[in-house]
């Protein structure tokens, strides 16, 4: 999880109202959240109704002199969702198609990547709220972590996977990682067309998975491991039965004939990993 070569990654001029006011706005939603039993992660567009409400309230009264108006309603709404519904200061990220990779080193330097290339954000959190973004990523894996166990893998919503090592693992802080779920091939003829992949070594490999050779594919952090794994599985022919083990479910398989189990970490002494 450490980065070099990094460049500075623009945040988004974004203007918001002071600090007071986004505050009470903030608690005005999550007190109507609370109060209509929203799952704020499970239905963040019932949360994002409720703060266009919110802010709209705001802004009637800000006619009467009340309260200063709003200059970016839309930007207020997606800061309120992304920390009531998302995940805060990382939510732009995950919302960017073209970021591939977010990562926390330390909470002061929070890095992503977009199109290879390692990029310091302007992000600068504490640990506590470091802490606070993992347990809401972990509410809806039915993972956990804590002294016992800690390392995490786990499927954040919209496929991306997540990674986390306590404080005390590394130096002085807990490391956050987050491989977004990006589809740019989904057959190896989109490598082909992506030029990821020569079209002799295509056939090759298409060759290889009608004819039932076991192919391995290995490589780096953001080689394409998953890319490739996808498009070889759409290789596979019809009317074969497919087993997949994953640890975090990241393969896309299309087979009607599929079974796909889980890892399971030894998460209490009773338990034993498989």
């Amino acid at each position: 999880m450490s980065a070099t070569s990094a460049t500075s990654a623009e945040a988004p001029a974004e203007v918001l109202p002071d600090r007071d006011v986004v505050a009470g706005l903030d608690a005005a939603l999550r007190s109507r959240v609370q109060q209509r039993g929203v799952d704020p992660q499970r239905e963040a567009d019932v949360v994002r109704q409720l703060a266009h409400q919110v802010v709209r309230e705001h802004d009637d009264r800000s006619l009467t002199g009340a309260v200063d108006p709003v200059a970016d309603r839309e930007a207020l709404v997606r800061y309120l969702v992304a920390h009531v519904s998302g995940f805060g200061p990382l939510q732009p990220f995950l919302d960017d198609p073209v970021v591939e990779e977010v990562w926390i080193n330390e909470p002061s330097r929070v890095f992503v990547a977009r199109d290879g290339r390692h990029e310091l954000t302007p992000v600068v959190l504490s640990a506590a709220q470091v802490m606070e973004l993992v347990k809401r990523m972990l509410a809806t894996s039915g993972r956990r972590i804590d002294i016992s166990q800690p390392f995490v893998d786990a499927l954040l919503p919209g496929g991306h996977r997540l990674h986390v090592v306590l404080d005390g693992i590394t130096r002085g802080f807990t490391a956050v990682n987050i491989r977004k779920f990006v589809v740019k091939a989904a057959h190896l003829d989109d490598l082909v067309a992506l030029g990821s992949l020569p079209a002799p070594a295509a056939a090759f490999l298409r060759a290889s998975v009608a004819a039932g050779l076991n192919v391995l594919v290995s490589g780096g952090t953001q080689a394409g491991k998953t890319t490739m794994l996808n498009a070889l599985a759409a290789a596979i022919p019809g009317g074969q039965r497919v087993i997949s083990v994953e640890e975090v479910f990241e393969l896309d398989f299309r087979q009607t004939g599929l079974a796909v189990g889980p890892c399971r970490t030894r998460e209490r002494q009773t338990h034993s990993p498989v």
